[in-house]
């Protein structure tokens, strides 16, 4: 874990290379990506976000900016820019979650062929890439600050298991009770599944704890002491000996290529999504490298969509979302919402979603040694 951790902030030397999560979850993702920056590269990407105005500029300890800031303009902009309304969530055609959790479905994907939020990570993340190394192509400060906003809201997005299933508009269509009132499974994993545990989280955690880049990366939100205790608890206070500490290391790991085909890292403009039917099967053609790999990533959190995400009473017409109101199903119940807590299912996503933003923003701009 420890190796880990080094890796991550001095620039990942282990490498060769509806709205998900709602505004909290997206904050929180950015906020622990800000902790493991190199503080060089956060001067640089702080840089590149200088000029918009939403932007903290000057915090007291010198540093230049919160990525929290931006980490929901993706959503602000999308319907005006409704081009980039598809390109939050991948949808396969024909999963059935609880029953069937293909990823891509038995019928291959959805949508049109890079208009999605896998290939929008490798388009983004391509535009930055040419940027650093000061490519004409994709070099102007204002592209690569969109791809830089685009960037560190699509990474919350591919951490949320219903962005990464067509089933029902991804949860949106299916009415649930949530502590008695009327909401729908998506907005259960947006936000009350996190409204719920900042709620919850031990008044301990309201004091700082010995992280000093976590601690600089706060910017007195109410969810800081639930992110105090993510990384306190699931990485320990050595940054070893937490829950995670025997995977970690893991998470930045791309599959080899005999399991996973590699994208070719051609330049893309994060719109000029072709308008050609998708491939049938396999990942998106342009969605993984053998560095940044998001239908890697993504794969393992599709799966629990299957496994807890969907309760499989919602396919009982008793409960489901036409039945009389008070027959929709309640799940802030201990046999649902507790396994979620208990098996730190939504702490382990955000950790892994602010883990793998900073991996990608070290990786394409740690100073070169």
């Amino acid at each position: 874990m420890r190796a880990f951790i080094v890796a991550v902030i001095v620039g990942l030397g282990s490498l060769p290379r509806a709205i998900a999560w709602g505004a909290a979850g997206h904050e929180i993702v950015a906020t622990i990506a800000q902790s493991y920056l190199d503080p060089q590269v956060l001067n640089t990407v702080c840089s590149i976000l200088s000029s918009d105005p939403s932007v903290d500029q000057v915090r007291g300890d010198g540093a230049p900016c919160y990525l929290s800031t931006v980490a929901t303009w993706a959503d602000k902009i999308r319907f005006r820019a409704r081009w980039s309304a598809q390109l939050h969530f991948i949808n396969g055609a024909g999963d059935h979650p609880p029953d069937d959790c293909r990823y891509p479905g038995p019928d291959g994907w959805q949508g049109k062929e890079r208009a999605n939020v896998l290939d929008a990570v490798h388009n983004v993340s391509s535009i930055l890439t040419d940027f650093a190394q000061g490519s004409s192509s994709s070099g102007a400060p204002e592209l690569a600050q969109e791809a830089l906003k685009f960037l560190i809201h699509f990474i919350g997005d591919m951490h949320q298991p219903l962005h990464l299933t067509g089933r029902d508009r991804g949860g949106n269509s299916d009415k649930v009770h949530w502590d008695n009132r009327v909401t729908n499974l998506h907005s259960v994993w947006d936000s009350a599944l996190i409204a719920k545990a900042i709620r919850l989280t031990p008044r301990n955690y309201t004091r700082p704890v010995a992280l000093p880049t976590l601690e600089s990366s706060f910017r007195d939100a109410i969810y800081d002491p639930y992110i105090r205790r993510i990384i306190w608890e699931g990485f320990g206070s050595d940054q070893v000996s937490g829950r995670w500490g025997s995977e970690a290391d893991s998470w930045l790991e791309c599959p080899s290529p005999e399991s996973a085909v590699a994208a070719q890292w051609a330049p893309q403009e994060v719109l000029a999504a072709p308008r050609k039917p998708r491939p049938r099967s396999g990942p998106p053609l342009t969605s993984d490298s053998d560095v940044i790999c998001p239908y890697g990533w993504t794969a393992p959190i599709h799966k629990l969509n299957c496994d807890v995400v969907w309760p499989p009473e919602l396919d009982n017409p008793e409960t489901h979302g036409r039945a009389p109101r008070r027959e929709y199903l309640e799940l802030d119940t201990p046999k649902y919402t507790g396994r979620i807590e208990k098996e730190w299912i939504v702490e382990k996503l955000l950790a892994q979603g602010g883990v793998r933003l900073a991996g990608i923003l070290n990786y394409i701009f740690a100073p070169q040694q």
